[in-house]
């Protein structure tokens, strides 16, 4: 076990094993949370308001619909130019 202190603000200061053991960087956010009397902290990502969208529930279910599709082989093309991609759009809509 490591042992922390805490300075005058509340900060501290994660040793280097613990920081690269979890692939912490300067800048870098932690979750802090109180679970049995004890602080926990998790690495947290911190999403871009403009990349959100990404991140909807909608979006990931074309996602995992586009993985199973991929993985299925339920995939066209690739495709040597725009006329042979084109061609298989329509072919697909009829």
């Amino acid at each position: 076990m490591t042992t922390i202190k805490i300075t005058s603000n509340g900060s501290v200061t994660l040793p280097a094993r613990i920081r690269k053991a979890l692939g912490l960087k300067v800048g870098d956010f932690v979750n802090a949370e109180l679970e049995e009397g004890r602080v926990v902290l998790k690495p947290a990502k911190i999403i871009n308001a403009e990349d959100s969208w990404f991140y909807t529930k909608e979006w990931q279910r074309g996602e995992a619909e586009a993985d199973r599709d991929i993985s299925e082989g339920n995939v066209t093309g690739p495709f040597d130019n725009i006329d042979d991609a084109l061609k298989a759009l329509k072919d697909a809509k009829e």
